[in-house]
């Protein structure tokens, strides 16, 4: 029964990251060099939950396929996202406000790569980390702690993602 409780929690946290990714891909706001992927707000729950992580990996996998990413950007771009909830993962035990940190710090250091390496973008690599750290600021750092701080409020949601 728990591992089929955390494997549904994972598949609803996953299913939520893609529909939150292809919301944002409408707007030409999930990818590129100028990205501010809102789903990967969903990056603190690790800090509430273990079935997170794989939710999150798998989310991005399928967000990243559907949005027709190239093979080493869903690779590599998904990696970054499962490192990102790995790390909010082993911070669960310190203040809620290191939660977006992994995330942040992974996406900024592999997603500029990827951009200049997969997608042969004449920019700068420099200009990616700039670019990919203020997009992961919004979405994890600002929309991230948001929602933190509702599932803290609320204890009902917190006791039914855990």
């Amino acid at each position: 029964m728990k591992n089929t409780k955390a494997i549904t929690k994972s598949a609803i946290i996953a299913a939520i990251y893609v529909v939150i990714t292809l919301i944002a891909s409408l707007f030409g706001l999930s990818s590129g060099a100028i990205q501010v992927r809102f789903s990967e707000a969903l990056t603190v729950l690790p800090y509430f939950t273990p079935a997170a992580v794989p939710g999150l990996f798998v989310g991005c996998i399928i967000s990243n396929i559907i949005s027709g990413c190239l093979l080493w950007d869903i690779v590599f771009g998904s990696l970054a996202t499962l490192i990102g909830a790995i790390g909010t993962y082993f911070l669960r035990k310190k203040s809620i406000w290191f939660a977006p940190i992994p995330p942040i710090v992974a996406n900024t250091v592999i997603i500029p790569y990827v951009l200049k390496n997969v997608y042969q973008l004449k920019e700068a690599v420099s200009y990616f980390f700039v670019t990919v750290f203020i997009g992961e600021l919004v979405s994890c750092g600002v929309l991230g702690l948001l929602l933190s701080m509702l599932l803290k409020r609320r204890k009902d949601l917190v006791d039914i993602i855990k």
